[in-house]
């Protein structure tokens, strides 16, 4: 604090003096705009003519250096100082270290008893960080792929660019703002590689050649067996759409076939069945008719072997006794078998007509099923 004050002191009377003493000087040249990394050193120069007394330096309206003829007055280590002599003219170098963002801003230099005075700014930008996502790429031989590079905290915004050390048949890449968040910067790699090798992702500060870069290993694999020429060359869309069109038509043709033939089926069986029923009824009528002659012939040998009782009684009376006895039992024994065997054959023929009915009505029945 007391080597403080001593210092204010100090510069009270010094401009005491040269205010008591009324010299007046010139600027011939003022300091000049500079533009400096964060942490880096800003150099101002002052050009004055010879026989000043007091010179001073302000950052932001704030005496930060002060120079007499007898020595500098430093009220902060990150200010110094630096002179040269020519012949006519005295240079004052203003020297700022660990330059901060906070120091942005209007640099002056002005002479004591001197209404004119020398200005500048100084910008202070700040060198962020870059990063990719994975430091080491596997990507398949010969299928596009693309590396995305941000550039985070950098004032004033970087130029990104790539540099490429392996074998691509295709690369682009395009750098933008990211949408929402004005002081980020992203840089998009579209590439298609053939190799290994390494990719770097360069931002550049144009104003002051300054430039930072990552660097990242590409690795190149070989596509799975399976995929290796299973898709083939791609056809257009046209080609497809064609494609589609004639293979719905085709499906449609098959099944309008696979109709038609069902119908075609299904009508043949219909008239299959019908000339069966047909065939049927036919034999059926055919035997019916051979039946009904037979029965009507031996209808007629039965009534004319039968005699009545009347006709028996007068043949009897008008024969012998004797022989009426003999003859009548013969007759009897000779007429009675013929009789037998005659109905016997027409009940065996009423059962033959009667079985082809019953037969007849089956396959009439097993017709309407089948038709149904």
């Amino acid at each position: 604090m007391e080597g403080s004050w001593r210092d204010v002191l100090a510069v009270l009377v010094i401009l005491a003096q040269l205010t008591a003493s009324g010299s007046s000087y010139q600027i011939i040249e003022g300091p000049q705009n500079v533009t400096v990394l964060k942490g880096s050193e800003a150099h101002f120069n002052c050009t004055v003519t010879h026989g000043w007394k007091l010179l001073m330096w302000t950052l932001n309206q704030m005496v930060v250096l002060s120079l007499t003829t007898q020595g500098p007055i430093i009220t902060n280590n990150r200010f110094t100082y630096a002179s040269y002599n020519s012949t006519d003219s005295f240079i004052s170098e203003l020297i700022i270290h660990d330059v901060q963002p906070s120091d942005s801003g209007s640099v002056q230099c002005s002479l004591q008893n001197s209404h004119g005075f020398g200005s500048a700014f100084l910008s202070v930008q700040v060198m962020g960080t870059l990063n990719i996502p994975s430091n080491n790429l596997i990507v398949t031989e010969g299928e596009p792929c693309n590396v995305t590079c941000y550039a985070v905290g950098w004032t004033s915004l970087p130029d990104i660019s790539w540099e490429l050390e392996v074998p691509v048949s295709h690369s682009s890449y395009n750098s933008f703002l990211e949408p929402g968040n004005f002081m980020r910067v992203l840089s998009v790699l579209d590439l298609t590689p053939l190799g290994n090798g390494t990719l770097t992702c360069v931002a550049e500060l144009k104003d002051l050649q300054a430039s930072k870069s990552l660097t990242v290993n590409l690795t190149v694999v070989q596509p799975p067996p399976d995929s290796i020429g299973e898709e083939g060359p791609a056809l257009p869309t046209w080609a497809i759409i064609l494609l589609a069109v004639a293979f719905s038509l085709l499906l449609i043709l098959i099944i309008a076939l696979i109709i038609i033939f069902c119908c075609c089926c299904a009508s043949r069986r219909e008239k299959e069945e019908s000339t069966y029923q047909n065939e049927i009824r036919k034999s059926a009528n055919m035997r019916t008719n051979k039946a009904d002659p037979e029965t009507k012939l031996k209808s007629g040998k039965e009534n004319y072997g039968y005699s009545s009782d009347e006709a028996r009684a007068a043949q009897t009376a008008s024969l012998p006794p004797k022989s009426a006895e003999v003859s009548l039992p013969e007759k009897r024994s000779s007429s009675l078998p013929y009789q037998r065997s005659t109905h016997g054959m027409v009940d065996a023929e009423r059962s033959k007509v009667h079985n082809n009915l019953k037969n007849q009505e089956g396959v009439d029945d097993m017709a309407a099923a089948c038709g149904a």
